[in-house]
């Protein structure tokens, strides 16, 4: 299979394979390493679009960026269409970026609770609504979503963001209540491709180069989430299989063989260094510790170390460790 490009609006990507934009995941430094890895786009994580128009040191820390970090998205989400508007006319909080984003797909609890996020699955007239004052940026628009709220009506609501000019569509093929551990349902993606015209990207258990070359045969373009969570490579994996150029038993990571070990801690040893780059004294250990301790698998002994990283306090701990564990790799 011949990989894809894919193109939104003016941008054009120099493959199909996106990062998908995850709260508490994808800063700066492990979007840095996905990019490398092969992901043609990436986008911050979620932001509340009142935070934005607030400026906090968190939130700018949020949708701090570099120039290797191109194409980018902003994904933001929210209830009042007022606070889209005010984010619009404030043209500095936006024009750094390549694509915004609307979110209609997270399900947690919290975020719902605030009707935003899978809560605006809900009301397509807001969904519309949004999506024509966010085009009035000039930026590509696009938009992620899930099935539906509780009951999949997916097909309505897809057809609503096209009329409204959205630019592509993201869609999570699971409905806003499913847990992960319900299979995403790939037909829906075939579905929703035959009943809009604007580019499809799926969404939904792709963790493999098989999964995306399936989602690619009725998608034009493919996202990957959880799949890339301590496993940048998987990017470059997916690639391999997508243009033939290895063995199809490398789709997936070979845990346990010596060259996964060293390329797994490089991977973790970079992250570590760009998150000490970017955000020194101000980096978010708790946030470090979930996103590092992902890196730390495949290997005997992998999850007492795990624990024993869980513990670490700042960075002369954590580089201490880091130099340890790669000497116990010799």
């Amino acid at each position: 299979m011949v990989v894809k490009t894919l193109k939104i609006g003016k941008l054009k990507l120099k493959n199909s394979l996106v990062l998908a934009p995850m709260v508490d995941v994808t800063d700066l430094p492990f979007r840095l390493l996905c990019r490398r890895a092969g992901a043609a786009l990436a986008f911050t994580e979620m932001i509340y679009v009142n935070a934005i128009l607030h400026e906090n040191e968190k939130t700018k820390q949020m949708m701090k960026t570099c120039k290797e970090d191109s194409p980018l998205g902003l994904q933001i989400t929210g209830n009042d269409v007022k606070e889209f508007e005010e984010f619009v006319r404030r043209k500095k909080l936006w024009e750094k970026f390549d694509i915004i984003d609307l979110n209609c797909g997270c399900p947690s609890t919290r975020i719902v609770g605030t009707k935003a996020g899978c809560y605006l699955l809900r009301d397509t007239e807001k969904i519309a609504a949004i999506i024509k004052i966010l085009k009035t940026t000039g930026k590509p628009i696009t938009v992620k979503i899930r099935l539906g709220f509780l009951k999949n009506d997916v097909l309505e609501i897809a057809r609503a963001i096209e009329k409204a000019g959205a630019d592509a569509i993201t869609v999570h093929a699971r409905l806003s209540n499913d847990a992960y551990s319900k299979k995403a349902d790939w037909s829906w993606l075939a579905r929703v491709k035959k009943e809009v015209k604007i580019p499809v990207i799926g969404n939904g258990d792709v963790f493999t180069g098989e999964d995306a070359s399936k989602v690619l045969e009725v998608c034009d373009g493919v996202m990957i989430a959880r799949g890339a969570i301590g496993d940048p490579l998987v990017f470059t994996r997916v690639l391999d299989y997508l243009n033939g150029t290895k063995d199809n038993k490398l789709a997936t990571p070979n845990r346990g063989a010596v060259g996964d070990f060293y390329n797994n801690l490089e991977q973790f040893e970079g992250y570590l260094k760009m998150e000490k780059k970017y955000f020194g004294t101000d980096a978010d250990f708790g946030k470090i510790k979930y996103v590092g301790g992902k890196f730390l698998r495949g290997f005997a002994g992998a999850s007492q170390k795990r624990d024993e990283f869980m513990k670490l306090k700042g960075w002369k701990e954590i580089e201490d460790f880091v130099l340890e564990l790669g000497n116990g790799l010799v």
